[in-house]
This record gives C-alpha cells, structure tokens and sequence, in this order.
C-alpha cells in the first residue's frame, strides 16, 4: 500500500513532467526511489484523479472477491477431504464385515 494517496501520485508525476523539473529531483523532494516513480506512471501515468481512484477502488473490491473465492475453495476442499475419509472409512467397515 502505497503512502500517498492516488491524487497526491497523479500531482507527484505532473511534477515530473514540467519543464525544468528532474524526474530525480522529484523523487528525493518526495523521498521516493526513481523505480516507484516510473511503476507509478505506467499504472497512472495516462489517467486522471477521478479515473485513479476509481481503478483503486476496482483494484481493492478484486482484492477481497479473489479472497473471498480462495475461501471458498478452501472450505471446499476440506469438505471434500471429509467427504472422502468418512466415503472410506464406510468402505472398510463393508470389507471388514464381509459385505462387498
């Protein structure tokens, strides 16, 4: 997670963009490395304020739908593990009896 916030990124990379300015110059005023400026202009580099808080927005609600599936498929699982041992279990007790 980033500390500044989207709209503080977009002003961070007009900066950067004026004439006379340094993309390095810009990056120790805001105490940020030159490789975190550059991730930042591809992801942001061509949108708005607006639109970047928006795509934080959609970024955040996939974050926590891939979560909630990772869940899912997890009680799933165990589910089918406690599926599978009792389906066994049942197997053994018929063969045990003889009852095949």
């Amino acid at each position: 997670m980033s500390r500044y916030p989207i709209d503080k990124i977009i002003q961070i990379l007009g900066e950067g963009r004026l004439p006379g300015s340094s993309v390095a110059s810009v990056c120790r005023k805001y105490g940020i490395t030159q490789a975190t400026y550059y991730r930042w202009k591809k992801k942001y580099g061509g949108i708005g304020a607006d639109e970047a808080r928006r795509l934080k927005v959609l970024e955040e609600e996939n974050m926590r739908l891939k979560r909630l599936l990772a869940e899912k498929e997890l009680e799933l699982q165990v589910l089918r593990d406690i599926v599978k041992k009792t389906f066994d279990k049942g197997r053994e007790a018929q063969v045990g009896s003889g009852v095949t």
